[in-house]
């Protein structure tokens, strides 16, 4: 049986203090400890701006040392997935430093590569993706591409060939924007990120990250990727999945429903994640009743579809 990992992309939003985090944190409050009482895999993504030090990343080690399932995906820097050029052997090592830390305490989920919309399938650019491949070889690697053009079985089968892992992504769909799917190209793990549906502010010239991914999926819209989900934990013994919707705590509030929707488990809830979603607060009640069917069943959650990452 799969296990599943459901958690946020990155930890560290200003937004969320208040709706996520307390707005008065007592003394040695740190987000990553605190979101390991509610989610089981975080999503490095400050890495795409700088490398992270060895330091650092010890330290993120040792703050959820108490949580022996608790995983990290990292993000690769976007000198490598967005400008693609002018980068050194050097850089890469720098890169990996970091990463072989969190990679030896068998902390690591994947090396998550994600590519923007306009990284078409072309020869020149699976060539590019294989020489990612060589550079961060040895890590469990996971492809994100956003065109429609890479959705085709020898894509698929090159990914199968270099044991890399298919990120099967929610976006805003354009013309030739790669659709929902339930690809799993490893064994090991499969991979599936939640950018929110905001189509009005995805491509906009002078829209911000916030902008971007705003956006607060509704039970519906979250009930069509479950099976999806669940699919992928009949192919790959680990399914990681990730709520990128980040603005004023949505991903983490999506990421919970998600949670609770795979298994039926039991989850817990932060209290001012309960005020701030209504939703959330059905399922603590039915949790409370002994109930596992957690979800309502007459509509979608308080809360309106918004809008959502490096393009």
């Amino acid at each position: 049986m799969a296990k599943y990992y459901v958690g946020t992309a990155g930890w560290s939003y200003e937004d969320w203090d208040g709706i996520v985090y307390p707005v008065r944190k007592g003394r040695g409050f740190h987000a990553l400890p605190f979101l390991a009482d509610y989610i089981n895999i975080v999503e490095v993504n400050s890495t795409f701006y700088r490398p992270a030090s060895p330091a650092l990343a010890r330290s993120w080690l040792k703050k959820i040392e108490n949580r022996p399932d608790f995983l990290f995906s990292v993000k690769l820097h976007q000198a490598f997935t967005h400008q693609r050029e002018g980068f050194t052997q050097r850089d890469a090592d720098e890169f990996r430093a970091a990463v072989d830390l969190l990679h030896l305490q068998s902390r690591l989920a994947a090396l998550l590569l994600q590519f923007p919309w306009s990284y078409a399938n072309t020869p020149e650019n699976t060539d590019y993706l294989l020489r990612l491949f060589g550079l961060f070889a040895g890590y469990p690697l996971a492809v994100e591409v956003r065109h429609a053009s890479w959705d085709t079985p020898g894509f698929y089968g090159m990914l199968r060939e270099n044991r890399a892992g298919f990120c099967n992504i929610d976006q805003p769909l354009f013309k030739n924007s790669i659709e929902p799917s339930a690809v799993s190209t490893t064994p090991e793990f499969a991979y599936v990120r939640f950018h929110g549906r905001n189509h009005e502010n995805w491509f906009r010239e002078g829209a911000g990250r916030d902008a971007r991914y705003d956006y607060l999926y509704s039970k519906d819209e979250l009930g069509e990727w479950i099976t999806r989900i669940k699919e992928l934990g009949t192919k790959s013994g680990k399914v990681y999945v990730i709520t990128n919707n980040h603005y004023r705590g949505q991903a983490m509030a999506n990421a919970l429903q998600i949670r609770n929707m795979i298994t039926g488990e039991k989850v817990d809830i932060p209290d001012l994640l309960l005020e701030k979603f209504p939703v959330l607060r059905e399922i603590a009640r039915r949790i409370q009743a002994g109930q596992m069917d957690l979800f309502k069943t007459d509509g979608a959650p308080d809360g309106k579809n918004g809008k959502g990452d490096e393009i």
